[in-house]
């Protein structure tokens, strides 16, 4: 339990505190939407860096498949927004209504004035969270500070409303109201859970041998009483269970990995004097080959988990090496598709190009343009555009040769864009140059 509030407090910590921190001026995380940029501390990603959002989602994927072959449900135990966010709106339900027993009292009375105000008491501190998860939540596609502005001048837009919205019921409805249900009906990970756990993975487990036969154990009890294991046959494990589930049968599909019935046993132990462990994190080879401690975590070691730690090794080096070999500088090229080409006004042959200019870096630059590829072409137009932090600028410009100089028809030229601050930063990008 100490361990899951740690985890609610660092991912609260992060999703409610990001959106606020400031980066040269402006929030440090945000994707913008309006705009097409999107913010990570000190780099500016566009719609055109998609690779990289595939990057990301391939090493979530891999994280998740390698913490479930290495502890099985971890994730929906100790971070999952489900778990997390029905653990605090469970916390707000113990402050105001007290424990388990006391809540189970106050809902079995009449509606009375106490009741009442409890109640409403609830609900206004769940929906204040859910609400404020909502604005946080549109928070990182909308600048916070300018949502929260409109929304206090009631200039909110129609879609940062609905989302903002539908977020907070649906945090509302499904962490107060449905809580584990979710998991156990709607959530397609306890499905495919099972093909990526093995007899080595860690799952929270009860140990038979240990604890059977079960039953309570009276102080006056002959030489001839049948032997009783450890379990007390108390069911407090099964009590404290968020999804009903009884442990001592075994590895079921509701189980959450909450690891509840582990804290529960323990104390249970404690009190009657035997030592802890009778539920615990073990393996189903563990238990059925009494592996020590040493020897569970060198069965973690296998190939399974050591293929998804490559597999997600190699992805997250690529990734990082890819985005710090990143040119800060996009160039789209597009030609005048209305005229192949045409006889300027000097004699030359001359065709007409578009040049999208994209600077995703954090300052402002000046770059200088030119284009190679044809013996004697040359640019007619803006050679030198300077272009702001993190915005673009589309330059249109011609570029000539002389009549007979090459064969006729489409021949490859590239353009060539260089910071004039900055040698590294240059890209080239390949066109057509047509001659009739």
């Amino acid at each position: 339990n100490n361990w899951r509030w740690t985890m609610v407090f660092v991912t609260q910590a992060l999703f409610y505190g990001l959106c606020w921190f400031q980066w040269n001026g402006r929030q440090a995380v945000l994707f913008h939407i309006a705009e097409r940029k999107f913010y990570i501390f000190g780099m500016v990603f566009w719609p055109q860096d998609v690779i990289y959002l595939a990057i990301l989602l391939v090493i979530s994927a891999y994280g998740l498949f390698l913490v479930t072959a290495v502890g099985g449900r971890l994730f929906c135990g100790y971070a999952c927004p489900q778990t997390v966010y029905t653990e605090i709106l469970m916390w707000i339900e113990r402050k105001i209504e007290g424990e388990r027993p006391a809540r189970i009292k106050l809902d079995a009375q009449a509606m009375n004035p106490r009741k009442f105000r409890l109640k409403l008491i609830k609900h206004s501190l769940w929906l204040v969270v859910a609400l404020w998860t909502g604005i946080t939540f549109v928070g990182y596609f909308t600048p916070i500070k300018e949502l929260l502005s409109e929304m206090a001048s009631f200039r909110i837009g129609p879609w940062e409303a609905f989302w903002v919205f539908f977020y907070a019921a649906f945090l509302y409805m499904m962490a107060g109201f449905l809580r584990e249900q979710v998991c156990k009906y709607m959530c397609p990970y306890a499905r495919f859970q099972g093909v990526m756990f093995d007899p080595d993975t860690l799952i929270i487990s009860y140990d038979p041998e240990r604890g059977e036969p079960r039953g309570l154990r009276k102080k006056k009890s002959g030489a001839d009483a049948t032997p009783l294991g450890d379990c007390v046959d108390c069911s407090i494990c099964v009590q404290v269970c968020p999804t009903g589930i009884d442990i001592r049968n075994g590895l079921q599909l509701e189980c959450i990995a909450c690891a509840a019935c582990i804290d529960a046993c323990d104390q249970v132990m404690d009190k009657v004097g035997s030592p802890r462990g009778l539920i615990r994190y073990s393996t189903e080879n563990a238990l059925a080959k009494h592996y020590t401690a040493r020897e569970i975590l060198a069965h973690l070691l296998r190939f399974r988990t050591l293929l998804y730690s490559g597999i997600l090794l190699s992805i997250i080096v690529a990734g990082a090496w890819s985005l710090g070999n990143r040119v800060p500088l996009k160039l789209d090229v597009l030609r005048d598709r209305s005229t192949l080409s045409r006889e300027a006004s000097d004699g030359r042959i001359e065709n007409v190009f578009s040049l999208h200019i994209s600077n995703t870096d954090e300052i402002a630059h000046r770059y200088s343009i030119g284009v190679s590829g044809l013996e004697g072409i040359d640019i007619v137009g803006a050679r030198r555009v300077e272009i702001p932090a993190a915005s673009s600028k589309t330059v249109a410009l011609s570029a000539r040769v002389e009549p007979g100089s090459n064969k006729k028809g489409s021949h490859p030229i590239h353009f060539e864009v260089r910071s004039e601050d900055q040698d590294q930063i240059s890209v080239r990008e390949k066109a057509s140059f047509f001659l009739p």
